[in-house]
């Protein structure tokens, strides 16, 4: 039986990779299998389970047909390695890290997906992104610019999809404490395998 892959979206800052690092092990039990990207930033700066690469390597490897996925957001190339697709045929549910952007890419390779889109308060989440250090105060401010696009496009998804629960992305809050997201993230998962 095929497995179904999981497609975890957010802003960058909303605690998906905290998410992912808290549920690692609940989501293992589950039989899910969790995808490690491949970032053109340094693995010292990630803050996530990534594999960090240069910019030519990641091409390189984009050629190699490397990549189940990949992308470009805020300056950075993204890839999900080819493995998910073997880890999908061998029956296991698969976790991904995905882009809001790049969601109807996803969705057209994976037409089953499971999406679940991380939401977070604007506030919190611009202390979030000031608090790692990672951006200038500008850089900060065009990404929650672009969250607010996305977030408006995700509310369109939603509206596409309501004859389709399948289809419209998932909420899941994460303003709030870290173990009610992962309780949340599981009970979602749970409860659409339907949609599988």
């Amino acid at each position: 039986m095929q497995g179904r892959l999981i497609y975890l979206m957010g802003p960058s800052g909303a605690g998906k990779d905290s998410l992912l690092q808290a549920a690692r092990e609940s989501l293992q039990a589950f039989g899910c299998r969790l995808a490690r990207r491949v970032i053109t930033r340094s693995a010292e700066s990630q803050g996530e389970d990534a594999l960090g690469v240069t910019v030519n390597e990641f091409e390189r490897l984009e050629r190699a047909g490397a990549f189940a996925l990949s992308w470009r957001a805020n300056g950075l190339a993204y890839g999900i390695p080819r493995e998910v697709d073997d880890w999908l045929a061998a029956g296991h549910d698969v976790l991904v890290n995905g882009s809001r952007a790049h969601l109807t890419a996803a969705r057209q390779r994976y037409p089953n997906l499971l999406a679940i889109l991380l939401r977070v308060d604007e506030g919190v989440l611009r202390q979030r992104l000031l608090a790692r250090g990672r951006e200038t105060p500008e850089q900060i401010e065009q990404r929650l610019v672009r969250n607010r696009r996305l977030q408006e496009q995700s509310v369109g998804f939603q509206a596409q999809g309501s004859n389709d629960g399948c289809f419209a992305p998932l909420l899941l809050e994460n303003s709030g404490p870290l173990s009610q997201t992962v309780v949340r993230l599981l009970q979602l998962i749970e409860s659409n395998r339907q949609c599988a």
